[in-house]
């Protein structure tokens, strides 16, 4: 019996990197690798030289020299003494706090106007729509200017609060002076056990986030609704209290006062911040409205109608129905609008808001002279906090997506 030989396979040849389908991508994306790594070589050498011929090199030496110059916002000592690398310090987290809570109030305008653009009240729906329209459609610096105008303008002066027939008066118990200075609240007074009152705290949010999980599986096995509301509640404050008044209330609250011709005491939140943080806020929920009208859209009506033959409540289907499926079309470009949001804070220089783009893009950068340095290093931090935004709502995201039986 005999059988058949081999095919005789030709050896390796050079056109078949053109020809052959199976080495033309590789061949591809390395001429690609190689074009791009001339070109980024042919920058950073015309830079350099550039540089030699002006008599400079890239030094970052300069973050340890004496700053020389005040920051009005600070969320951590800073003095004109200090160096270069603690003004750009304070400067970012001056940046991830509007950061922060822009992108919290934010969903919550987003979530409650997108949800009302729904509604089957016709003048809640165009209310709501005019604003979406409205806020989407205007330049963020524009809203950021205006705000920081009725802010500046509209609100009463500190002298407005003297005198026995005072033409202005402070808020919640006399606890918070709303003024065109800036807005003074109760300031936190951390004294002897505060830490353990703030880890009981921190406890407390994960024992709610574990509970949460717990109430869930619990529903999806079961069917029957622990009242969770109350609960957490409990969870959340009993604990703090009860370690807060063993340790005999070692939190204290620094009041503000009026003292002079301006208020004293307290922490002052300057107009330059508010004005940014809520033109932000409103500017970014119009955004996010729609991503959750669009994402609610996106559900069949049928799982509205079977949930209410089932005896749900409009409230309970929305909660348990319909947004944690919507959830896998909102996450994504709720990513993108975060993003927006963290850059978008470098408008703070409109308004005199020392933000990272304001200390290290600004005043650092003229005054030390150094501008590929600086901006290198702007770019760097932003890039890493966006990545670190980026990272963090793509893990939630895959917690909440969908997963198939």
């Amino acid at each position: 019996m005999t059988t058949a030989p081999d095919p005789q396979q030709d050896g390796f040849r050079l056109s078949q990197l053109i020809y052959d389908t199976r080495y033309r991508s590789i061949t591809i994306q390395v001429i690609a690798l190689i074009a791009f790594m001339a070109i980024a070589a042919f920058l950073v050498r015309n830079t350099i030289i550039n540089l030699s011929n002006l008599g400079k090199d890239i030094d970052f030496g300069f973050l340890f020299n004496r700053a020389a110059y005040d920051i009005n916002q600070q969320l951590i000592p800073y003095s004109s003494d200090s160096t270069h690398l603690r003004a750009t310090i304070v400067g970012l987290l001056n940046t991830l706090l509007v950061a922060i809570l822009g992108c919290i109030l934010a969903t919550i305008i987003g979530v409650i106007a997108g949800v009302l653009r729904l509604s089957k009240n016709w003048l809640t729906a165009r209310i709501m729509t005019f604003y979406v329209e409205s806020f989407r459609n205007i330049p963020v610096l524009l809203w950021i200017l205006a705000f920081m105008a009725v802010l500046s303008e509209a609100l009463p002066t500190p002298r407005a609060f003297r005198g026995e027939n005072p033409e202005a008066s402070m808020w919640l118990f006399d606890s918070i002076a709303v003024t065109n200075r800036g807005t003074y609240i109760p300031a936190p007074v951390w004294g002897s056990g505060s830490a353990f009152v703030v880890i009981t705290f921190l406890l407390s949010i994960l024992a709610i986030w574990a509970f949460g999980k717990y109430a869930m599986r619990r529903f999806e096995s079961t069917g029957q609704m622990l009242p969770t509301f109350w609960i957490k509640l409990a969870i959340f404050f009993v604990p703090s209290l009860i370690v807060f008044f063993l340790l005999g209330r070692p939190i204290g609250l620094s009041m503000p006062e009026l003292k002079g011709f301006n208020f004293g005491g307290g922490l002052h939140m300057r107009n330059s911040m508010l004005a940014l943080w809520l033109a932000l806020s409103f500017y970014t929920g119009a955004f996010i409205a729609e991503i959750v009208r669009s994402g609610i859209l996106a559900i069949s009506r049928g799982q509205t109608e079977a949930a209410f033959a089932l005896g749900l409540r409009p409230s309970r289907t929305m909660n348990l129905v319909i947004l944690p499926q919507a959830m896998r079309v909102i996450i994504p470009p709720l990513i993108s609008q975060y993003l927006n949001l963290t850059k978008n804070s470098s408008l703070a220089l409109a308004v005199g808001y020392m933000d990272l783009r304001s200390t290290l893009g600004g005043t650092t950068l003229n005054t030390t002279g150094r501008e590929l340095e600086s901006m290198l290093l702007m770019m760097a931090i932003y890039l890493v906090v966006s990545l670190l935004i980026s990272t963090g709502m793509n893990v939630y995201n895959k917690s909440v997506k969908l997963k198939e039986r």
